[in-house]
């Protein structure tokens, strides 16, 4: 009993890792790209 609901609380916090850091992630890219253009390298 407590293991399954220790799994299924993992999953739900694995997604909600997954949703949260993806969107830091698609900026963090960004910033990344545009500190890159702005230093010149390409």
């Amino acid at each position: 009993m407590f293991r399954a609901i220790a799994d299924i609380l993992r999953a739900i916090g694995g997604a909600i890792a997954t949703v949260v850091t993806l969107p830091f992630r698609a900026v963090a890219r960004l910033f990344g790209g545009a500190s890159d253009t702005a230093h010149g390298r390409h």
